[in-house]
């Protein structure tokens, strides 16, 4: 979570142990991580009374463990269960001051939950925050670092998502990386999630993604994502508009990171649906769906299931894709990938995203060439959605597609 509570206090006093230039070298997330959170489709229920499938409790995090393997979203990748905010108690214990799960919503603690994750073959995550408080309101990570990275490694935490609220902005440059420091110190493997770029832009500055890039193993760039085609497109067109300084950065264990899927909830039609997954493959985002598994529709499961599109996503080169031309309103995203010719010439992953609202599909022409596609040999062409072959093009042929409004068509161009 990120911007629903955006409040900063000046003259926060941060005591950092050791300034070290070592970077979060901890080997993970070599690929964009795909799994599950808890907030865009929970929130902050806390009500188990009122609404006992929804609360933040334990019950919903063992549910959705077992959903993930059981309709089959484990096989095609997804592997982490992560906790958003409203997990806590109020207060921290009086005598450890150790950080407390809501007693009443995690009765068994989160050992007995992260077991219960990884008898799974899944993987457990957790939300924090850089901050005196959490977004929510719970106790934050300030003055307890080194505590509260040795309480993660002890609960079997493998993923945590530090958030910003409540934190002095210019406290995150060093508070950050030392707390990504501190989680490398306890020897327990857990990707890193940092919040901190996404203030910075808040407040008009420019992070610094070389030090993102050491520190942090993915970061949220901007807004929270909410459950609308609206909010889609607006963080669509921040990455698309701000790429030359963004793109370059994303790679193998460093990831920009836009945010949630939405598919599943209740914003998003089917062809938009197939829009964000295709953007979020071109972008080598994390795949982190946050809806109810136990009431997606199958046509929208088959969308976030589509082996092909997700094979896109989780490219071994970890390229960013870039939005190459505007053409009629078709936006034109292009991502090289495997397999690349002995010769050097990528393979390339195309979608087209119609920014369009006239009521029918538009047909529109590319020459290869348009598509920033060069290699001599030519391409054989795939629908990724469709699921077929189209033939083979040279790039000066003309390449139609047909985009439906507010929809998506999505090609792999692989060279010859």
């Amino acid at each position: 979570m990120y911007g629903t509570r955006r409040i900063f206090l000046g003259g926060l006093c941060l005591l950092l142990l050791l300034q070290v230039a070592v970077g979060l070298d901890n080997g993970l997330a070599l690929k964009p991580p795909m799994g599950w959170m808890s907030w865009e489709r929970f929130r902050c229920i806390t009500d188990c009374k009122l609404y006992p499938d929804e609360c933040i409790s334990e019950n919903l995090f063992r549910r959705h463990a077992d959903l993930l393997v059981s309709e089959g979203y484990a096989d095609v990748g997804y592997e982490y269960v992560i906790i958003d905010d409203c997990w806590l108690e109020k207060d921290r214990d009086n005598r450890t001051q150790k950080l407390v799960p809501d007693r009443k919503r995690f009765p068994n603690g989160l050992n007995t939950l992260a077991d219960h994750i990884h008898d799974k073959g899944l993987k457990f995550g957790l939300y924090q925050d850089f901050g005196t408080n959490t977004c929510a309101g719970y106790p934050g990570v300030i003055k307890h670092m080194q505590l509260d990275a040795q309480t993660f490694a002890d609960w079997d935490v493998d993923y945590v998502k530090l958030d910003g609220c409540y934190a002095n902005l210019t406290d995150m440059v060093e508070g950050y990386p030392e707390f990504g420091r501190l989680l490398n110190e306890t020897g327990r493997p857990m990707v890193y999630s940092c919040s901190w770029p996404a203030y910075q832009e808040d407040a008009g500055e420019i992070p610094d993604y070389e030090s993102l890039k050491k520190h942090c193993n993915l970061w949220r760039n901007w807004d929270d994502i909410e459950d609308s085609l609206e909010s889609l497109m607006q963080i669509i067109d921040y990455f698309g508009k701000n790429q030359d300084r963004i793109q370059p950065h994303g790679g193998p264990g460093h990831w920009n990171d836009p945010d949630m899927l939405l598919l599943g909830n209740y914003g998003l039609s089917y062809d938009q649906s197939k829009l964000q997954m295709a953007i979020w493959a071109i972008m080598a985002a994390p795949l982190i769906m946050s809806n109810d598994l136990a009431a997606v529709r199958p046509e929208i499961k088959a969308i976030l299931q589509n082996r092909a599109v997700i094979a896109v996503d989780q490219d071994e080169l970890g390229i960013q894709g870039r939005r190459i031309l505007t053409r009629n309103l078709i936006e034109v995203w292009q991502r090289p990938i495997t397999p690349v010719t002995k010769s050097g010439q990528h393979s390339y992953a195309v979608a087209f995203v119609s920014r369009r609202d006239d009521g029918a599909p538009y047909r529109i022409p590319f020459t290869v060439k348009d598509l920033g596609l060069n290699n001599p040999n030519g391409y054989q062409v795939q629908d990724l959605y469709a699921n077929r072959k189209l033939g083979v093009y040279q790039t000066d042929a003309q390449f139609f597609t047909r985009v439906n409004p507010n929809g998506v068509t999505f090609y792999k161009f692989t060279a010859l």
